[in-house]
């Protein structure tokens, strides 16, 4: 069932847990939050899959990084790329999904985008926000479209999976910034 508002209740976290949502959700955010709180290792597929100049890392050698990466337990690994998503989400005990309103979430990816613009933030290898995300109507070629265009498509996507979840995982939906402090909240102390 999904859950928006957790209750005051302390959730036990798994050790291996998956940060799913639309580009703009806050998954980074969380993960970071999460994997310090718990003391845990925090696993971001964008560093693995963005090598210099944006270039895609081959879906071979990419997956093989990401099963290195999701060795052992006590990690947060966070994003949602098809190639990869089967063994993530095969190797977690938690899924956590941001499923925040497509507004919330295009408001956040625009006010990011500009954020890193302005302070040209290097986000993985060396990679940094391009102006073209500002203009360009591709979702392949503008965080932005993409974001708008991938908001449904991945509503679709976890919503099933939310459905297909088999017992021995946790799975939350959460649907606010509210939420989600609720939810880190509710965790016990490291």
């Amino acid at each position: 069932m999904p859950l928006s508002a957790i209750p005051t209740k302390t959730i036990t976290p798994g050790r291996r847990i998956s940060v799913v949502g639309c580009s703009g959700a806050g998954k980074s955010t969380l993960s970071r939050r999460l994997a310090q709180r718990l003391g845990y290792r925090h696993v971001e597929l964008d560093a693995l899959y963005h090598q210099p100049g944006w270039q895609p890392l081959p879906t071979e050698q990419f997956q093989q990084l990401t099963c290195e990466a999701l060795q052992g337990d006590d990690w947060v690994a966070e994003g949602n790329y098809s190639a990869v998503r089967p063994m993530v989400r095969e190797r977690s005990d938690m899924v956590i999904w941001l499923d925040l309103p497509r507004h919330k979430v295009m408001r956040q990816v625009i006010w990011r985008t500009l954020r890193r613009l302005a302070t040209h933030e290097e986000l993985w290898n060396g990679n940094r926000e391009r102006w073209g995300n500002l203009f360009q109507l591709s979702p392949r070629q503008s965080i932005l479209a993409w974001t708008w265009t991938r908001h449904p498509v991945y509503r679709q996507r976890y919503s099933e999976e939310m459905l297909h979840t088999p017992p021995s995982c946790q799975y939350l939906r959460l649907d606010s910034r509210q939420a989600v402090e609720n939810f880190l909240n509710s965790l016990p102390p490291h």
